[in-house]
């Protein structure tokens, strides 16, 4: 059967349960945090170098068998894309934008060596591992269903070069909320600690031992320029302009934040991809952040070299991203 054409609309419905009572996992959706749940079933996917992906097959969710000296283990020949599955009001299972994890995927194989499933493969592989873990989509406005495509060199080698066996495996997580419980995220602003560096580790333990949502990295040539928080883009307001900072190899380029420029300019506001002085931030109307994770979350205070910065939360743009997608 050939695979379904690529859905290019913001939402792509990949199931429709309409008067049908859905059977659940068994697990507490109020309870639900930001962890892995193992799910019923996981993709697998293998070619070999000289090939390119054709066809895998669903198995059941577990470990995995590597050699010792597989391509990823070895040298670090693997990439991953995350994106959610959301069961909406009226009975439907969407994904947001699939095809653009698809084309970031294949991005950043063709960077790594690797052979990358189509656009099509992507997406058709993602919907059948949604719907055979359907159980685990949680209710509406209880979460989502995480799903993680991992691609990565699985073929035994010694030397350095291109691993000569390569897999795709889709897994899938029950997940609440990225910051489940906060109105607005509280960033500690990291000064000394590149996130693009060697000594880029083990900052956001920290800031969150002290009560800190996430860190807000700035760059390490200057050190006065806002990139980006451990797991999501962030953006600003001010007036009618809406800024992030550009996308120089040291910024996700992240399907989230692409979609919020796209919303923001269908609101009429001017959009620039620049570099933002961490002072900017303190001036803004508002200030957000976007990821697959976190999805839109406004920003409510920034601390920096011990002093703190409350933001009014007008969620200006915040409250548009929201109906406008």
């Amino acid at each position: 059967m050939a695979p379904p054409p690529v859905h290019t609309s913001v939402e792509t419905t990949i199931h429709s349960s309409r008067g049908v009572v859905d059977q659940y996992a068994n697990v507490d959706w109020d309870k639900l945090r930001y962890g892995v749940i193992p799910t019923d079933y996981m993709y697998v996917m293998k070619c070999s170098k000289e090939e390119n992906f054709f066809e895998g097959k669903l198995i059941p969710y577990g470990n995995i068998e590597l050699s010792p000296s597989a391509g990823i283990l070895n040298y670090g020949q693997g990439l991953f894309e995350g994106l959610k599955a959301y069961r909406t009001e009226d009975g439907n299972i969407q994904l947001f934008r699939p095809e653009q994890n698809a084309l970031r995927m294949k991005m950043g194989a063709e960077r790594m060596c690797m052979p990358s499933p189509s656009v099509e493969q992507f997406i058709d592989t993602v919907k059948q591992t949604v719907i055979a873990n359907k159980p685990f989509v949680p209710p509406p406005r209880k979460g989502a269903l995480y799903v993680r495509p991992l691609l990565m060199g699985s073929g035994p080698l010694l030397g350095l070069a291109p691993a000569p066996e390569f897999t795709f495996l889709i897994f899938a997580s029950s997940v609440s909320d990225y910051h489940k419980g906060r109105p607005a995220l509280d960033l500690f602003v990291e000064g000394k600690v590149h996130r693009a560096n060697p000594r880029g580790t083990g900052a956001q333990s920290r800031a969150k031992a002290r009560g800190f949502s996430d860190v807000l990295f700035l760059d390490s040539v200057n050190g006065k320029y806002a990139e980006e928080a451990s797991a999501c883009n962030i953006f600003m307001v001010k007036n009618n302009v809406v800024s992030t900072p550009a996308i120089h190899g040291t910024i996700l380029p992240g399907i989230t934040r692409k979609s919020i420029i796209d919303i923001a300019l269908s609101f009429g506001y001017e959009v620039e991809e620049r570099l933002i002085p961490f002072e900017d931030l303190l001036e803004a109307d508002e200030v957000f952040c976007t990821g697959t994770a976190v999805v839109v979350n406004s920003v409510g205070s920034v601390t920096y070299q011990d002093k703190r910065y409350i933001k009014i939360v007008k969620k200006i743009l915040f409250s548009l991203s929201f109906h406008g997608s």
